[in-house]
Order: C-alpha cells, then structure tokens, then sequence
C-alpha cells in the first residue's frame, strides 16, 4: 500500500497531491504553517513542523509513510535538509519535485548574490524605490538598509508592522501575470527589484515584468542542498513510485 507523505506550500505540491486524489493514491500534504489560511487541497493536510530531523523520521515510521516527496520551496534549505537525513534514518526513499531555476535571458540585468544578507549588504549607496519580492520571512535584515523606500507583498496581513521606515505594503495571492506586476511595479515607481531564484513559472512574472521595464533586479541564488534525486514534473515522481527510477533524475548539490 503506497502512502505519500508530501511536504509542501508550492503550486507543485499541490499540483501532485490533486494527482493523488485522481488516482487514488493515498497522501497527506504538510504545511509549514507560514501561512494563515492555506488553500483547500484535495488531499489531508496537516500544519507545522515535525520537531526536526527525529520528529520527522518518527512520523513517517509512526504513519506507515511508504515514500517522501520534498515539494517545498527551493530556498526552504533547512526543512530540505532535514527531509533527506529523517528519510534515511526512517528507510524511506525520498524524491524532490522542484522547480527548475531561472536563468537570464536578453534584457535581464541581475546581478547575483548567495544570500539575504549579501543581498542587503548590496543595497548600500543612494536611497531607492525597492521592491523586495521575498515574502515576509527576510523583510526584517532590510531594516539595515533604511535609506531606501520599499515595496513589500504579502499573502496575508502581518501582525506586526515591518520594521522598515520606508514601506508600502499589498495583500495579494499568487500567481501574478506579467501585465499585473508591470503596473505595480510602475505605479510604484520600482527602480530595483530584490527577488530569490525560486525559478519554474508560478513566480516568474516579476522577472519578467523586471526585464519589459529594464529595471535591475537583484538575484539571490538558491542554496547548497544535500545530495538527492530531483524531478520537475508530477509525471516522474509516479514514475519513481511504480519503477524506483524516475526520468529526469537531477542530483542535488
């Protein structure tokens, strides 16, 4: 008996557990818990973390997990890393639908940093109109740079105000179209756009909005993971469940 359990909070993540339902495939779908309230999925979900590399090897020893697909964001390094040391102490083979990165093309102008922190570090010089396409979990370090005038979206509305002095802030869930960005990017007169190489098409729009407006954008790079079998489509990972091989096997690095 196949039972997946799917750790989640992308549009691919929920892209294979509607896959699931249609064929019957049993599965739950995990969730950080970052967001408020997550959209309705066609399998159980369950919100928020396992306790770290034992917690997680004890749930899917506890739950009968008889595989482990890892659809987090690509920039979730921890939860990833975790994923990959929990599966092997609990004997359950792993697999990571993820997204291809971005790579720039004619009219881009990136410029690449490894981090959030080279990031801001990037950001001394001159005042600017900024807009800061990361969320809410890293607004926080721009605090360091408070010169500038921000553009921040959020999914849901914070608690707390961001500890910018300098801020406009939307409510929006994606996904966003090209033409919807290039607007706000010129309603708000966006100079330089901060953005992580969270890559596939889902997020894609404001780099492409970026590049029709030739503004700069600035390009944090994914980070290091441990070693492990990759695919990008939903197709392949039922492939490595029925066969243990997948087509387009990537290693991680």
């Amino acid at each position: 008996m196949t039972k997946l359990l799917i750790l989640g909070g992308t549009t691919e993540a929920s892209a294979l557990a509607d896959a699931c339902a249609l064929r019957g495939v049993e599965a739950v779908l995990s969730y950080a818990g970052r967001t408020a309230a997550p959209a309705a999925q066609a399998v159980p979900i369950r919100v928020g973390g396992f306790g770290g590399v034992a917690g997680l090897a004890a749930y899917l020893k506890r739950e009968h997990v008889t595989h482990l697909v890892d659809a987090t964001h690509p920039f979730a390094a921890q939860m990833s890393a975790h994923a990959v040391t929990a599966a092997q102490r609990a004997g359950v083979p792993l697999i990571a639908l993820t997204r291809p990165a971005w790579t720039p093309i004619a009219g881009d102008r990136w410029t690449h940093v490894a981090d959030v922190d080279a990031a801001v570090a990037a950001l001394a010089g001159p005042a600017r109109r900024v807009m800061l396409a990361l969320g809410r979990m890293h607004v926080a370090a721009f605090a360091a740079q408070p010169q500038h005038h921000y553009l921040l979206r959020f999914v849901d509305r914070p608690n707390v105000a961001p500890p910018l002095p300098h801020y406009d802030l939307v409510i929006d869930r994606g996904p966003f179209d090209v033409d919807s960005d290039r607007r706000l990017m010129v309603d708000h007169r966006i100079d330089l756009v901060v953005a992580k190489n969270a890559g596939g098409s889902g997020a894609s729009a404001k780099i492409a909005a970026a590049r029709a407006l030739g503004l700069e954008v600035l390009m944090i790079d994914r980070p290091a993971l441990p070693p492990r079998t990759e695919v990008h489509d939903v197709a392949a990972v039922f492939d490595w469940i029925a066969h243990g091989v997948p087509s387009g096997i990537q290693r991680g690095v």
